[in-house]
């Protein structure tokens, strides 16, 4: 009989009828190793751009485009410049967002840029009716 620790469970083991399996049954027995899971999200941040138009589908110069995380509450803003462009950089992927456009007490309908959708470049045309 070997003494120490390690020597009396092998006993142990054998004296009650326990096999001693080798790794490969013990993955039998036990089920096979999970695959890694996926990476997380990328925490790339994406950026929102888009144009205002009004109700005939022409470019809004000056209109103001308002972005608010629904995470901190924090509202950035943009005034649409040549063809009503607007552009907002450094967007978390990781907040929903609300997007939306003004001009002279008009509001375009509120937009949610979601943290489901993974494109780091996320499009949207507004329109101010």
């Amino acid at each position: 009989m070997k003494s120490g620790k390690t020597g009396w469970l092998i006993s142990a083991a054998l004296a009650t009828g326990i096999s001693l399996a080798p790794a490969a049954t013990m993955a039998q027995l036990f089920g096979q190793p999970q695959a890694a899971p996926p990476p997380a999200q990328s925490t790339l941040p994406r950026t929102v751009s888009g144009a205002v138009l009004d109700a005939a589908d022409k470019p809004i110069v000056g209109a103001t485009v308002f972005i608010k995380s629904l995470k901190t509450k924090s509202i950035r803003s943009f005034t649409t410049v040549e063809k009503g462009h607007y552009y907002f950089a450094q967007v978390n992927k990781t907040d929903d967002f609300e997007l939306w456009a003004e001009l002279n007490g008009k509001k375009s309908a509120v937009k949610t840029v979601s943290s489901w959708d993974s494109r780091t470049q996320f499009v949207s045309d507004l329109k101010i009716k």
